[in-house]
């Protein structure tokens, strides 16, 4: 990607990072962000909650592009920042440090000095909603803030954490015409798909919850293969299209 390709990418994110934040499509989870960032948790009690829809975050030049679920109640509905102030932050966080995508391992507010190089996080939704689940339809009114991305950022991998993530983006491409079903697509951890056409590497792997990383259903050295084997896509798409970066 050209330095003046770049700044427009991040002139493009801005705006849409500001339409992001304006968002009352969903009733519930209008109601439910602003009870919580009101209400608040005790051990945050001193903390002003974000309280809003939280937009994308990282580097406009990403070549990975990272899809989460929605941001957590006390997370990232209180620090305005994906995957950042709860324990599914700290672990992928230390994990793209560790891999090269980030450049410190700890996600801790939303002014830290954390910075993502070549990578973006996103989400499937934009809101926290209540027992970590959003409605369909609530995942179809964000839809377009995700394909919005993608466009903008044109990566060269997707990485997809759930199965929540994995069928929105799917969908996403079904309804572009360029894949003819989303069900030729199976989510499994680990899972890999070289999709038709110009699209990224669509790359799976089990969300980074609190439950699934306390559990062992994934591990960091589970998480840290799948990053290994986007490293080498990126980079080797790197070398075969220079003129993109």
């Amino acid at each position: 990607m050209t330095g003046a390709r770049a700044e427009s990418a991040g002139q493009s994110l801005a705006r849409l990072h500001d339409v992001i934040v304006a968002c009352r499509r969903c009733p519930r989870l209008v109601q439910y962000r602003e009870e919580v960032a009101r209400t608040k948790r005790r051990a945050f009690r001193d903390w002003t909650y974000w309280g809003r829809p939280v937009p994308g975050f990282g580097d406009a030049r990403a070549k990975l592009l990272i899809v989460g679920l929605a941001p957590a109640a006390h997370g990232a509905n209180r620090t305005g920042r994906m995957f950042t102030g709860d324990r599914s932050g700290d672990f992928l966080y230390a994990r793209l440090f560790e891999a090269g995508f980030a450049n410190q391992p700890a996600s801790v507010k939303a002014d830290d000095g954390l910075e993502l190089r070549g990578a973006y996080v996103s989400a499937a939704a934009r809101c926290a909603p209540p027992d970590n689940r959003p409605l369909p339809e609530e995942l179809r009114n964000c839809a377009g803030y995700l394909e919005e991305e993608f466009g903008i950022l044109r990566p060269r991998a997707v990485l997809a954490l759930g199965a929540i993530a994995f069928h929105t983006y799917l969908r996403l491409l079904l309804k572009q015409g360029r894949i003819d079903s989303v069900g030729s697509y199976a989510f499994s951890h680990g899972a890999e798909f070289n999709l038709p056409g110009d699209l990224p590497y669509l790359f799976a792997s089990y969300h980074p919850s609190q439950q699934n990383t306390q559990t062992g259903k994934l591990t960091p050295a589970m998480f840290d293969a799948v990053l290994r084997r986007i490293r080498r896509v990126v980079d080797a798409s790197e070398t075969k299209n220079p003129q993109r970066r």
